[in-house]
C-alpha cells in the first residue's frame, strides 16, 4: 500500500521547520536544560503548594435562585445552618431507655473529643427519639472556626461511636463533616489507572524506555498543574473535588497527546528520517493536532466559566489549565525525553519492524501496511449503510435513558453500605419519615410570630408534608424559620415536585393574601435549583461549543460536511455515555444505588469529550484527505487513513479508558459517574465511530466529503494542521 506522505531522509531535502518545529528542536539541543527546568518548576509548585496550605472550598451558591435568597436571609439575619454540627443516630431495640447508661457513657466520650464544642443527648432535645423510643439522635456541635476540621479529630470522632456498637445498640455518626472524612483518597485510582497505562504502553511501543516517555511527560505536566491550581485556590474559589478531577483528565489526554506525537516521531524513524528529524517532522505534523484538540478542550471548559455556575467555574479554570500545561509538556517536555532516550527507543523501533517484516515475508525498512485495518476498511465499503444504521442503532439506543436522566447531587443515601454516614441515613429515615434527611428550611421575610404561625400552617396542611417545625423567629426578629419534612427523601422526584409546588402553590398566594415573601431553602431545595439552572444553560452552552468547533473543522478540513458529520456524531457518543451513566447511576444496574445524576457530569463530560473527539477527528480524517489530495480517490483515502491511524487510535484510547475507567473505584459519586462517563465515551468514539461510522460516511459521501461552496473556499483561511 502507499504511504500517505513521502519523507525525505536528508535534512537537505526537507523545508525549513515551522514555530513547532523549532521549538521541538531547541528541546532536543537542549534536552538535559530542559528536563531540569521541568523537574524544578514541578518541584518549586509542588512545594509552593504544600507550604500555602490547602485552600480548596466548596462554592454552592447560586445567584437569582430562591434557595440562594432564603440562604442569603439567614446568613444575614444570623441564623444561618450550622455546618459543622453532626448526629450521632442510635437505635436500640429494646428501647433507648433500657440503654441509657451506655448512650450517656458514650456521649460523655463524645464531650471530651477535640474539636467538639458540645452534645445535646436524645433526652435534652424535642423530637429527637422515635415515636416508638427505639430509635434516636444526639447533636454533636463541632468547634466554630475559619479553618477546616483536622481530619484526625474527625476519624478519631467516627472510630468512638462506631466502638461503642454492638450488643442490641446500633450507633452511627450522620453528617456532611464526617461523611467527607470516612471516604479515602483516590490515590488506589490514579496509581490502577497509570499501571494499566503502563502495561498498554509497553505493548503498544515494545518496550519500558519507549513507554517511560509518554507516561512521564503525562505525569510532570499533572504535577505542575496540581501545584499551580494549589497555589491559585488561594486566590478563587476551587471545589475540594478539584484535585482528582485534574488527575483524571490530566494522565488521560497527556497520555493521549505523548502517544500521538510519538506514533509519528515512529513513522518518521521508519520512513527513512533520523531521529533529530523525525521528532521535527513529528511535532509539526501531530504536534498540530495535539494543539488544535487541545484548544478545543479549553474553548469547551472555559464556556463553563461563562454559565455562571459558581461551584463550576473554579473546577472548569483548573481542569482547563492542567490541558494547558499537558500541551506545553508535550511540545517542549516530550522532545527531550526523545532525544535522552532516542538511541534507545530507535534501536527496538527498527527491531521490532524488522521481525514484523521477517514474519510477512517482506524486505526493506519501510512501515508496515496496517492490513488488518485496511481489510476492515474494505469491509466497511462493502456495505456502508448497513454499517452506518447499524452503528448509528447503538448510539441512539444508548442514548436513550438521557430522556429520562434526572440531575442533583448525592446524599448519605448512595454511600455504601455499612458506612456510618449510610447507616446514619437510614436509620433516621426509619425512625422520623425519609423527609427528615432533607428538610426544606422555609423563610419567611417577617418575623413576627403572626407570620410565622401562618406560614407553619399553610405548610402543614400542603399535601407530601409529612411535618413542619417551627416557626423559629431569628434573634432580630426580621425573618421567620419554619422546616417542613418532606413525605419523600431527598433525592426522590416526588420531593422535588413537593418543592415546585409549595413555591407554585402555597406559598405564591400565601404572599398575596399577606404581602410578604417566602422563601424556600436548605439543601434539597438548593440541589434542585442548581439542577434546573443546569438544565436551562445546557442548550446555550452546547450550542456555542459546537458552532464553534464546526468553524475550527471547517478552516481545517475545508470542508463542508465533515465538520457538520463530525458535531453529530460527537453529540451522539456523548449522548450515548450519559445514557450508560443514568443506567448504571440512576436506575441501579449492576447493584449501585439508584439516584440522581450529579449535576456537574453532564456539563463537565461534554466539554471534554468534544475536545477529546475532535482529537481522534483531525487524527484521522486528516489522513485520509492527504490521501484524497495526493491520489484523489475516497475509497483509497479512506482504507489508507484507516490503515495508517487505527493502532495508534486504539492504543490511546484503550489508555484513556483505563485510566477513566480506574475512577470507578474511587469512593466519591461523581468521581465515579465522571470516570464511567468518559471511559464510555472514548470506547464508542474510538470503536463504534472511528473504525466503523465514519469510515463508512466518508465511503457514502464520496468526493462529496471535501467539497466547499465557492464563497466559503475564498474567504476562509488555510490551516497547517494535518494528521497524524
Amino acid at each position: 500500500m502507499a504511504r500517505t506522505e513521502a519523507v525525505p531522509a536528508s535534512s537537505a531535502a526537507t523545508p525549513p521547520p515551522g514555530r513547532l518545529g523549532r521549538i521541538a528542536a531547541g528541546s532536543m539541543r537542549h534536552r538535559g536544560t530542559a528536563l531540569l527546568l521541568w523537574l524544578v518548576l514541578v518541584a518549586a509548585l509542588t512545594a509552593g503548594a504544600q507550604a500555602a496550605g490547602d485552600s480548596y472550598r466548596n462554592d454552592h451558591s447560586l445567584p437569582g435562585t430562591d434557595s440562594q435568597a432564603a440562604a442569603d436571609l439567614l446568613a444575614a439575619h444570623g441564623a444561618g445552618p450550622e455546618d459543622r454540627t453532626v448526629r450521632v443516630l442510635l437505635k436500640n431495640a429494646d428501647g433507648l431507655d433500657a440503654g441509657q447508661d451506655r448512650i450517656t457513657g458514650l456521649l460523655d466520650q463524645v464531650k471530651g473529643l477535640p474539636s467538639v464544642d458540645s452534645v445535646r443527648g436524645p433526652w435534652s432535645q424535642g423530637g429527637a427519639v422515635s415515636r416508638d423510643g427505639t430509635i434516636g439522635y444526639a447533636t454533636v456541635a463541632l468547634d466554630d472556626g475559619d479553618g477546616p476540621l483536622p481530619a484526625e479529630d474527625l476519624t478519631r470522632l467516627l472510630e468512638t461511636v462506631r466502638e461503642a456498637g454492638g450488643d442490641g445498640l446500633v450507633t452511627a455518626v450522620g453528617g456532611e463533616a464526617t461523611r467527607g472524612a470516612e471516604e479515602s483518597g483516590g490515590g488506589a485510582a490514579e496509581g490502577a489507572g497509570m499501571l494499566a497505562a503502563l502495561v498498554i504502553l509497553v505493548l503498544f511501543l515494545g518496550s519500558l524506555v519507549a513507554a517511560a516517555v509518554p507516561l512521564v511527560t503525562a505525569v510532570l505536566a499533572v504535577g505542575g498543574a496540581l501545584g499551580l491550581i494549589g497555589l491559585a485556590a488561594h486566590l478563587f474559589t476551587v471545589a475540594d473535588f478539584t484535585p482528582p478531577v485534574m488527575m483524571l483528565v490530566g494522565l488521560g489526554v497527556g497520555v493521549d497527546y505523548a502517544l500521538l506525537i510519538f506514533h509519528r516521531h515512529r513513522t518518521e524513524l521508519l520512513a527513512g528520517a533520523d531521529r533529530h528529524h523525525a521528532a521535527v517532522r513529528a511535532m509539526e505534523v501531530a504536534g498540530r493536532t495535539v494543539l488544535f484538540a487541545g484548544g478545543t478542550v479549553i474553548i469547551a471548559l472555559l464556556g463553563l466559566v461563562v454559565l455562571g455556575l459558581g461551584a463550576l467555574q473554579g473546577v472548569a479554570l483548573a481542569v482547563a489549565l492542567t490541558v494547558l500545561v499537558t500541551m506545553a509538556a508535550s511540545v517542549t517536555l516530550l522532545p527531550a525525553l526523545l532525544a535522552l532516550a532516542g538511541a534507545r527507543i530507535e534501536r527496538r523501533i527498527r527491531a521490532r519492524e524488522a521481525k514484523r517484516r521477517a514474519r510477512r515475508g517482506e524486505a526493506g525498512a519501510g512501515p508496515a501496511d496496517g492490513g488488518r485495518r485496511a481489510a476492515l476498511a474494505t469491509a466497511v465499503g462493502r456495505r456502508p449503510l448497513s454499517v452506518l444504521l447499524a452503528g448509528a442503532a447503538v448510539l441512539v439506543a444508548l442514548s436513550a435513558p438521557v430522556l429520562g436522566m434526572r440531575l442533583g447531587f448525592a446524599d448519605a443515601g448512595t454511600d455504601p453500605a455499612g458506612s456510618s454516614s449510610r447507616t446514619a441515613y437510614d436509620l433516621t429515615a426509619e425512625g422520623f419519615g425519609p423527609g427528615f434527611n432533607g428538610p426544606l428550611v422555609v423563610v419567611a421575610e417577617g418575623g413576627d410570630a403572626t407570620s410565622g404561625r401562618r406560614l407553619a400552617t399553610a405548610l402543614g396542611e400542603a399535601e407530601g408534608v409529612a411535618a413542619v417545625q417551627g416557626p423559629f423567629p431569628a434573634g432580630d426578629g426580621g425573618i421567620a424559620t419554619v422546616l417542613a419534612f418532606p413525605e419523600t427523601g431527598p433525592q426522590d422526584e416526588a420531593t422535588a415536585q413537593l418543592v415546585r409546588e409549595l413555591r407554585a402553590d402555597v406559598l405564591a398566594p400565601l404572599t398575596e393574601e399577606t404581602g410578604e415573601r417566602y422563601r424556600v431553602g436548605g439543601p434539597t431545595a438548593a440541589a434542585l435549583d442548581f439542577a434546573d439552572s443546569v438544565s436551562g444553560r445546557m442548550p446555550l452552552f452546547v450550542a456555542v461549543v459546537v458552532g464553534l468547533s464546526t468553524l475550527l473543522l471547517l478552516v481545517v478540513f475545508r470542508s463542508l460536511l465533515v465538520p457538520l458529520k463530525a458535531a453529530v456524531l460527537n453529540l451522539l457518543s456523548i449522548s450515548a455515555a450519559l445514557g450508560v451513566v443514568t443506567l448504571v447511576f440512576q436506575n441501579g444496574w449492576f447493584g449501585v444505588t439508584g439516584g440522581p445524576v450529579e449535576a456537574f457530569v453532564p456539563v463537565m463530560v461534554f466539554a471534554i469529550v468534544f475536545g477529546l473527539s475532535m482529537d481522534y477527528e483531525v487524527f484521522l480524517v486528516s489522513r485520509m484527505r492527504e490521501v484524497w489530495l495526493r491520489a484523489g480517490d475516497a475509497r483509497q483515502a479512506v482504507g489508507e487513513g484507516l490503515a495508517a491511524t487505527g493502532k495508534v487510535i486504539t492504543a490511546a484510547a484503550a489508555i484513556m479508558i483505563v485510566v477513566f475507567a480506574a475512577f470507578v473505584l474511587s469512593p466519591g459519586r461523581m468521581l465515579q459517574q465522571f470516570g464511567l462517563a468518559l471511559a464510555v465515551a472514548v470506547l464508542l468514539d474510538a470503536v463504534v465511530i472511528r473504525c466503523l461510522i465514519v469510515p463508512a460516511v466518508m465511503r457514502l459521501l464520496g468526493a462529496r466529503a471535501w467539497w466547499l461552496p465557492g464563497p466559503l473556499a475564498r474567504v476562509l483561511p488555510r490551516s497547517g494542521t494535518r494528521g497524524g
